[in-house]
């Protein structure tokens, strides 16, 4: 149903595009462009988005360890960073149409753009709830409701042209329309590079990750702790987790209590845990000559 969704989609924004490249050519107006463009980019980002959701779902092999589930993430980015091209290309061709402005007819922009409205609306509502959860999706979904925005904008640009023959609002209308464009695309593009970079979500305190693990009964210390995300949605944590000699016996119950906490506390299902028993006044060998690991600085109470 989900695919079907994304072709249905495509070929609306397809269809609309070619519609409005021909109106903007006859119109004249930049900003009807603009629309058009921004509907090509979302054909292609629906495009990529669809490929890498069908990738996503392929299982862990020898290759990918831990799956393709990234590949929305890729795609994402993609589309993003296409987004981000197209508003700075907006931003100059309308500082140029400022300074040489033309005749635009705003009737047909009018018609057009209210077509563009129905179509936008119609294409968001498709990806609404597929956007949940999803930033690949969601990269898709920004690109339909930013058009939609940019059509009701287009839409009464074309009034003000038609009834007042207020020409200049078309190029500042372009403006507005890219930088709304850049406004919504970057900090998503940021999120979709922190999770490519193995980056920790804003929303997990990695201090406080490890303050709340080394304060569990039976733990002497925790170093080498390292957090990362697998997808948008799923965290992956690495730590090394010294230990009192009187209590290897109880090395499966301080396991169970180091998952519920890493799962209920701060949502993190897939961890490596690695166990060391040591004298409660000594270090780990690794940290004798150096007090900080290779990620995060150890904390040194309870030494």
């Amino acid at each position: 149903m989900s695919d079907s969704r994304l072709a249905l989609a495509v070929g609306l924004n397809l269809f609309l595009t070619f519609a409005e490249v021909a109106a903007a050519l006859i119109s004249g107006s930049l900003s009807l462009l603009a629309d058009a463009l921004h509907n090509f980019s979302d054909c292609a980002s629906l495009v990529v988005a669809w490929i890498a959701r069908r990738i996503s779902r392929r299982g862990a092999d020898s290759q990918y360890t831990f799956g393709y589930k990234r590949a929305e993430v890729i795609g994402a980015t993609i589309n993003l960073t296409a987004l981000i091209v197209l508003g700075g290309y907006l931003l100059i061709e309308a500082f140029m149409r400022i300074f040489s402005p033309s005749e635009v007819q705003g009737g047909i922009v009018m018609w057009v753009s209210a077509i563009a409205i129905v179509v936008d609306v119609g294409t968001a509502l498709a990806l609404m709830t597929m956007a949940k959860g999803n930033l690949n999706i969601r990269a898709a979904f920004l690109h339909n409701i930013t058009d939609a925005i940019s059509s009701v904008v287009v839409l009464l640009g074309g009034a003000a042209i038609l009834f007042y023959d207020w020409n200049w609002v078309d190029p500042v209308l372009t403006v507005v329309i890219a930088a709304y464009i850049l406004r919504q695309s970057i900090p998503m593009l940021q999120k979709a590079i922190n999770v490519l970079m193995d980056g920790v979500d804003s929303s997990t305190d990695i201090s406080v990750v490890h303050s709340s693990l080394e304060n569990l009964p039976s733990i002497l210390r925790i170093y080498h702790l390292h957090i990362r995300q697998i997808d948008e949605s799923t965290l992956s944590l690495e730590a090394r987790i010294v230990i009192h000699p009187d209590q290897i016996q109880n090395l499966e119950a301080i396991k169970a209590s180091v998952k519920h906490t890493l799962l209920h506390s701060f949502h993190i299902s897939h961890s490596t845990l690695e166990f060391e028993i040591n004298a409660p006044n000594s270090l780990p060998p690794s940290e004798e000559s150096n007090q900080t690991n290779c990620g995060y600085p150890i904390s040194s109470h309870n030494q």
